[in-house]
């Protein structure tokens, strides 16, 4: 019924827009937010000099962010959604880094923005977590942690090396099966993950698939979701190339099913009777739409307009 599609409709927007906001984004202080209190005076001090220093340098935008518990958040979520909460790195550039701290979580990540995803690879985000950072977490000494970690992210980004980088091949992240072996999801876990999240953007894009006219805003609003939640279960390279097979697959499904003969009927009666019945469904005709912003400031320093796709490691200690 009209009502039963609608109601699905409105619970996916209600789902995702939660899981975007589980955890309130931090105010942007500075190029330290140190809101963990785990650092220094001292320390803040001289990370944002020479985060300052680097940006007058190079154009990028690195920022650190501690936060005393991710409240049970996922560690990738959040310091994505902070990430373009901040809008760290120029517009068009996308050359932001931020750097993320859970203390009572024994969490951590380095998020990358797009533009910078060639420069700083997983991979080397996660040599930077595991043999620079983590080190000195252990030892509950973040002050040394966090610093280090800035000034190899730094080294890497204005052409050094990543200290003991054995694990890499090539400076690029690795991967099994298509899958991406920084993520700290066992396999029964990934499988749990995508049976979740692909049985809910599925379930959509098949009724757009199979309905005339609204089928078409189903395909365009579906696009960020099939970006963003598979890297979860199949990593930052997986998800592209589901991507690729979902911007392509969808149109020729459509393309393909226009011309049977239940498809011009369901096309028909959604023009004449405003409702047409579909696989055991009646699916009316409308419409929707919707509108957006967000902005950050703060403390003289504030992002400029970047943005990031997932790219980057995690870590605990």
């Amino acid at each position: 019924m009209k009502k039963l599609f609608y109601t699905i409709l409105a619970f996916a927007l209600f789902f995702l827009t939660q899981i975007s906001y589980a955890t309130e984004i931090p105010f942007l202080t500075g190029r330290v937010t140190d809101n963990a209190q785990i650092l220094t005076e001292d320390t803040r001090r001289a990370i944002t000099e020479s985060l300052k220093a680097h940006e007058d340098k190079t154009g990028n935008q690195v920022a650190v962010l501690t936060v005393p518990s991710l409240e049970g958040e996922g560690i990738e979520e959040y310091a994505l959604n902070v990430f373009n909460g901040w809008k760290l790195g120029q517009k068009g550039k996308d050359n932001g880094i931020l750097l993320v701290v859970a203390p009572s979580d024994r969490r951590m990540r380095i998020e990358v923005g797009y533009g910078l995803e060639g420069t700083l690879t997983d991979g080397r985000a996660g040599s930077i977590i595991r043999n620079v950072i983590t080190p000195h977490f252990k030892k509950e000494d973040y002050n040394s942690g966090v610093s280090e970690g800035v000034k190899s992210i730094i080294s890497v980004l204005e052409g050094g090396q990543v200290p003991d980088t054995s694990d890499e091949t090539s400076g690029k992240p690795n991967f099994s099966s298509g899958l991406n072996i920084e993520s700290d999801l066992s396999i029964i876990e990934r499988i749990l993950f995508g049976a979740f999240i692909f049985g809910i953007i599925g379930l959509f894009t098949v009724i757009g698939v199979l309905t005339p006219g609204v089928g078409w805003f189903l395909y365009f609003f579906l696009i960020p979701f099939w970006a963003m939640f598979p890297i979860v279960v199949l990593g930052t390279r997986g998800a592209f190339y589901l991507l690729i097979i979902y911007l392509v697959g969808y149109p020729l499904a459509k393309i393909l099913l226009k011309n049977t003969e239940w498809y011009k009927k369901a096309a028909k009666d959604l023009r004449t009777k405003g409702k047409a019945s579909i696989g055991g469904f009646t699916i009316g005709s409308g419409g929707s739409g919707g509108s957006w912003s967000s902005g950050s400031s703060g403390g003289g320093f504030s992002g400029g307009g970047g943005s990031s796709g997932g790219g980057g490691a995690s870590g605990s200690w």
